[in-house]
């Protein structure tokens, strides 16, 4: 058994493959106590084999390797160090793109062809683009929707708190769900548009792959057709070990 772990800025998401085929799947949140967490999810699990780590956190890869180490008792493969992303990386400044974007775009080329956009919308939202030839062009980064509501919350004096939810209306008639609405619409045009520029510079028949944890409203309530895959990451990590390691 492999444990795949895509250590992100809110979340920790682990995956158990046997194969090609994922098993299982959980969160951990980034501020909670890895270590006990994962032996609780892991009680019920055949032992694990192998690990492999993705981690845009370096801070909390280096707590992961240690608790990783007491539990398999062997050294996991980190992505970026141990392990490349088998894509070609046209970034000015290669080094310089989340190892979590490389893989994303080199999962999603290989399972649904290219050109194609990837949207990840987690803390921050980003776009990769990865042209006809399966090579990583670059991308944007945008404000995740979290964050969102988080700023105007912090930034203006008068505005409250508000919790992420499916908006019931596009004018609001208060004030929380006047910036839920400009926050989750906004966000999904923004998505719309940007996507729309990309296409127009890849071609109409460019893909769209969604993931995510918000990428559901995202898809939701834009315009926007694209296929969900919630587990890109992981997939796309554990599809590095094989094609590296085995």
């Amino acid at each position: 058994m492999l444990l795949a772990i895509d250590v992100g800025n809110t979340n920790i998401s682990c995956g158990i493959f046997k194969g090609p085929r994922l098993i299982k799947q959980f969160d951990i949140p980034a501020k909670a106590c890895f270590k006990t967490n994962l032996i609780k999810k892991l009680k019920k699990t055949p032992k694990i084999s192998s690990s492999i780590i993705c981690s845009v956190v370096p801070k909390q890869t280096k707590l992961i390797l240690h608790d990783l180490i007491s539990l398999t008792g062997r050294q996991p493969y980190i992505i970026g160090k141990d392990l490349s992303v088998p894509i070609k990386n046209l970034y000015r400044r290669p080094k310089q793109v989340g190892q979590d974007r490389l893989v994303n775009a080199y999962a999603a080329s290989t399972f649904y062809g290219s050109p194609l956009i990837v949207i990840d919308s987690g803390t921050a939202i980003t776009f990769d683009v990865i042209s006809k030839n399966n090579a990583y062009l670059g991308g944007l980064i945008a404000p995740g929707i979290d964050i969102s509501l988080k700023a105007l919350k912090e930034k203006t004096a008068l505005l409250p708190e508000v919790k992420l939810t499916e908006p019931q209306t596009l004018i609001g008639n208060e004030t929380k769900n006047s910036i839920l609405s400009g926050v989750v619409f906004g966000t999904a045009e923004l998505c719309y548009g940007l996507t729309k520029r990309i296409r127009q510079r890849l071609g109409k028949k460019t893909l769209v792959i969604g993931t995510g944890g918000n990428i559901g409203l995202i898809n939701k309530y834009s315009k926007l057709r694209m296929k969900i895959d919630r587990d890109l990451t992981l997939k796309g990590i554990n599809l590095i070990y094989n094609h590296e390691i085995k």
